[in-house]
C-alpha cells in the first residue's frame, strides 16, 4: 500500500493551494481518507475527512477554508485549501481507514490503519 502526497510549498497568506494523495495498493473505494497535518513540538491535527460516499468533515480551524474531494476512478484524495494563513504552515499527511469505530470518529489518527509520507505546507505573511 502506498500513499503518495504531492502539491506541497510556498505560498503567501491568503493564497490557495491543492494538495493531492494519489493511492495504490488497496481498494480505494472502500476506504475513509483524511489529511492531518503536524507542526513541530505539535500534536497531530486532524483537518479533514471524506467518507466512503463523498461526505467531507472539517477541523473548525480550517471550516469554510478548506475542500476535501476524492477521485475514486484516480484513486486520489485532494484538498484545497483557499484563504491560507500562516497558521496552516504544516506538513500534511494524507491517511486511509476502512472502519472508523472511535467515538472521536474520523477526527482520531489512531482510527488510521494507512499514511502517506507527507507534504510541507509554508504560508508566507
Amino acid at each position: 500500500v502506498q500513499l503518495q502526497a504531492s502539491g506541497g510549498g510556498l505560498v503567501q497568506a491568503g493564497g490557495s493551494m491543492r494538495l493531492s494523495c494519489a493511492v495504490s495498493g488497496l481498494t480505494f473505494n472502500r476506504y475513509v481518507m483524511a489529511w492531518f497535518r503536524l507542526v513541530p513540538g505539535k500534536e497531530r491535527e486532524f483537518v479533514a475527512a471524506i467518507s466512503r460516499g463523498g461526505h467531507g468533515t472539517y477541523a473548525d480551524s480550517v471550516k469554510g477554508r478548506f475542500t476535501i474531494s476524492r477521485d475514486n476512478a484516480k484513486k486520489t484524495v485532494y484538498l484545497q485549501m483557499d484563504s491560507l494563513e500562516p497558521e496552516d504552515t504544516a506538513a500534511y499527511y494524507c491517511a486511509a481507514t476502512r472502519t472508523i469505530r472511535s467515538r472521536l470518529g474520523p477526527r482520531d489518527p489512531n482510527e488510521y490503519d494507512y499514511w502517506g509520507q507527507g507534504t510541507q505546507v509554508t504560508v508566507s505573511s
